[in-house]
């Protein structure tokens, strides 16, 4: 009879033999095989169960990989600049990069209790400065080539911490670090023209098949690329015309008044001719809200009259001139002509203020003069719009541009929502940004063979008194590379996302000294196969790594210009708040955090790798429960117990029918557990295991043993990604040498499963599109993917409402759209 099954006994060696052998390192010298990637992760020192969700599902296919005698590229590093460490640093009077080693050394501890592996070999930690030397690299390329340049621009100011906050790190207009109010001011920053890549960025969105498409409309809608039209607006009594971009030409005729954001050169002029006594101090608070704050959706639409009027250059009225909180400078020129009958946000303003809301598109029903209870933006016929009334309102806007181009008011004008990359940070930790001010030659980089420029280490951090390089001497001293004399340092560090936007490309081979990355291995590398991270980097993140890797490939240092194939995003795990007492994300601040230490102490960690995969799809929010982490306990304690049935069967003939029936259960449950690994699903695939252990308990008694041990032995080559530990331990207790990552990927017998296959109907809206066919008792999740793979012309762009599963018999999708 087998030993009890005791985690803590077997977990801690296997961790030790893996590290010993080393099966996750890789030569990238040779020919490319598969690169998969792990998101580059902050080093904050301490993960939950949350966390582990990525990396235990990138282990489990990894370790597949492997069994399938892939050579696979698996390396780890740490994004390891940012404002936690400042303050840290400032609470806990610890230099930032002691608290970073410190917490990196806490989580590679935190892998290895988990059985995951990396190729350590090739760790790489964005603090060092044989890593931010190449950011600096970069950024001189960059400014050589004009894609790096400095210029005035709003931005989110705290002025007690005396830093640029991201959009992110403004907390209920406050700063995320001390709580003060944030204030919007104008500063000399450093920005990368990220915006000259635009449309590349939009196109090889269309190139990605194999991103979600959650993802994609996420990168488009933040590009924003907008076709429409600059029409000039006269105003009276200023001799500049004021500029609008419309996308709606075509419902110019409908305008009645114009609004400009607070911060429009314009808005000055007024200031002190308004008929509002509080038009100031309006004006002035709007300029000091964030831009998340003015932009937040159903916020109250406000605004104050300027006194002063435009004049519609298609009709001649005179349009009165407002300042409006919904109007943004960063969007279109700053001012927009607001047409309150066809667009919502314009009409809940006019109402408010009682302006004219006057219809030009008249849609089904609708006549020149219908009243309307709520904006319409669909198409119709143009009406009230003069010669161009009677139109159909795609027609018009052509029409419309190009009699504002003939008559010289106007050009047909593609605009995006994209602004450049603001990179400047006013803080300590960070990669400095290599330039020096000079008083007779001005801003000047330094030179390459100077690099890296590095961070001083004697600094004190108070918290309050903006960026510390400020005050040390030692740092800002400079000589001017061009003349020789005294120059200035630049105090600026760069945005920690440049850190992460070009690593993937380094980890090739981090070891190389003279070059940024390696091009000769890159070239054979890259892209990325498979990157596996949170939706929550779906725009910054993504959308810079992409955009860097475009600029590389431009300076011809990487092959193709996208850097990842396959993204996958995997799902929140949820737990329930302590303060609010719903399913929120895992935070400390909300008492909801379950950490994996007492856990794998109790249970092992093959158990939370289990239950962590068994919850759920992976890419879909789950909450965590006691109950489902000793129901994956019981499963784990039930694979050991097989080990007993084998044994006591050995010498067996057995039934033919029993036998038969183990043989077929293990082929099928190789076939599912392939196919659901491949998809990403191994919630699925510990299904299908556990439908084989089933098996194998009811036949135990009539099935030869040698069946059963060759299903129990194919159970153990399955489980051996989502379970490593406990399946090494029982390999080696059945008398195999070496390890199961070494055995081999199970094989099915496709002509044996054949035989045993049912005719699923699929049905679409109640209409026979397809059959496929499955194994028998294939569950819902499953039978719906075959499914849909069968019908997949009909179901897309449209939305799926409801499946219903007949399990062997049916699967049918009602759709809308």
């Amino acid at each position: 009879m087998a030993l009890p099954y005791d985690p803590q006994q077997i977990e801690p060696r296997w961790q030790e033999y893996w590290a010993h052998e080393g099966f996750a390192a890789v030569d990238t010298a040779g020919e490319k095989d598969l690169y998969m990637l792990m998101m580059f992760p902050y080093p904050s020192g301490d993960l939950h169960v949350g966390h582990g969700r990525n990396y235990i599902l990138g282990d489990c296919l990894f370790r597949m990989f492997l069994m399938q005698g892939r050579k696979v590229l698996n390396p780890m590093g740490w994004d390891a600049f940012g404002l936690p460490a400042e303050n840290a640093a400032i609470k806990r009077n610890i230099h930032p990069h002691e608290w970073t080693v410190a917490n990196i050394g806490r989580m590679k501890d935190q892998f290895r209790r988990w059985g995951i592996l990396y190729d350590w070999d090739k760790e790489i930690a964005s603090c060092e400065p044989e890593y931010y030397r190449w950011n600096q690299w970069l950024f001189n390329r960059m400014l050589e080539s004009g894609l790096a340049y400095r210029g005035k621009s709003p931005v989110n100011w705290c002025p007690s911490c005396r830093t640029v906050l991201a959009n992110e790190q403004v907390v209920a207009g406050g700063c995320e670090r001390c709580g003060t109010p944030v204030e919007q001011r104008d500063l000399e920053q450093w920005f990368l023209r990220i915006t000259a890549y635009a449309d590349r960025l939009l196109e090889g969105l269309d190139r990605l098949p194999d991103w979600p498409e959650k993802v994609k409309l996420m990168q488009r809608n933040w590009i924003g690329r907008s076709e429409g039209c600059d029409v000039r607006f006269a105003v009276e009594a200023v001799a500049e015309p004021l500029t609008v971009f419309t996308t709606r030409v075509d419902t110019i005729y409908g305008a009645t008044f114009v609004a400009l954001a607070p911060e429009h050169p314009l808005v000055e002029r007024f200031r002190a001719t308004a008929p509002d006594p509080d038009f100031g101090e309006f004006v002035d608070t709007l300029k000091n809200q964030t831009r998340l704050q003015r932009e937040s959706e159903g916020g109250d639409k406000a605004g104050r009259f300027t006194g002063a009027y435009a004049v519609n250059p298609f009709s001649g009225e005179r349009l009165p001139i407002w300042v409006a909180n919904f109007v943004l400078m960063e969007y279109g020129t700053g001012a927009i002509m607001s047409v309150p009958a066809h667009d919502e946000r314009d009409f809940a303003f006019a109402t408010k203020y009682g302006l004219p809301i006057r219809l030009v598109i008249a849609g089904p029903g609708m006549g020149p003069d219908t009243v309307l209870s709520e904006a319409y933006s669909g198409p119709g016929a143009v009406v009230n719009s003069g010669p161009f009334s009677g139109l159909a309102s795609e027609e018009s806007k052509a029409a419309m541009g190009a009699f504002a181009e003939e008559r010289g008011f106007g050009a047909r004008k593609v605009r995006y929502r994209l602004r450049d990359w603001l990179i400047s940070r006013q803080r300590y930790w960070g990669t400095p940004i290599p330039v020096v001010y000079c008083a007779d030659d001005g801003l000047v980089p330094v030179p390459d063979g100077q690099l890296p420029v590095v961070l001083p280490t004697d600094i004190e951090f108070g918290g309050s008194e903006g960026n510390p390089l400020e005050r040390s001497a030692s740092f800002t001293a400079a000589t001017c590379p061009k003349c020789g004399k005294p120059a200035r340092r630049e105090t600026d560090t760069m945005d920690t996302f440049m850190d992460s936007s070009w690593y993937y490309a380094r980890f090739v081979n981090p070891h190389i000294r003279d070059a940024m990355i390696d091009r000769e291995r890159v070239a054979r590398w890259m892209p990325v196969d498979l990157y596996i991270g949170g939706v929550e980097h779906a725009i910054l993140h993504l959308m810079y790594a992409r955009f860097l890797y475009k600029v590389l490939h431009d300076f011809g240092m990487v092959p193709g210009d996208e850097p990842f194939t396959v993204l996958f995003n995997q799902g929140m795990i949820t737990a329930k708040s302590k303060v609010s007492g719903k399913l929120e994300k895992m935070s400390k601040s909300k008492g909801n955090v379950i950490a994996p230490d007492a856990l794998i102490s109790r249970y092992g960690a093959d158990t939370e790798r289990v239950y962590t995969l068994f919850m759920g799809p992976p890419e879909k929010e789950v909450e965590w429960t006691d109950d489902g982490v000793m129901g994956a306990h019981r499963f784990l304690q039930r694979v050991w117990g097989l080990q007993d049935i084998v044994a006591e069967s050995a010498d067996r003939t057995g039934a033919a029918g029993a036998t038969e029936e183990i043989l077929v259960a293990t082929h099928r449950a190789v076939k599912r557990v392939h196919d659901d690994l491949a998809r990403y699903h191994p919630n699925t695939a510990i299904a299908a295991m556990m439908e084989l252990i089933n098996t194998m308990a009811e036949q135990q008694a009539a099935a030869s043993g040698a069946a059963l041990r060759q299903a129990y032995e194919t159970l153990l080559r399955l489980l051996h990604p989502i379970a490593p530990h406990v399946t090494e331990e029982i390999w080696r207790i059945l008398g195999h040498e070496g390890s199961l990552l070494g055995a081999g990927w199970p094989s099915f017998d496709a002509a044996l499963l054949a035989k045993q296959q049912v005719t699923l109907a699929v049905q679409v809206n109640g209409k026979l599109r397809a059959t496929v066919a499955v194994e028998p008792g294939l569950g819902a999740e499953a039978a719906g993917a075959a499914a849909r793979e069968a019908v997949a012309k009909w179901l897309e762009g449209k939305e799926v409402a409801k499946v219903v599963h007949v399990p062997d018999r049916m699967v049918s999708f009602v759709v809308k759209g």
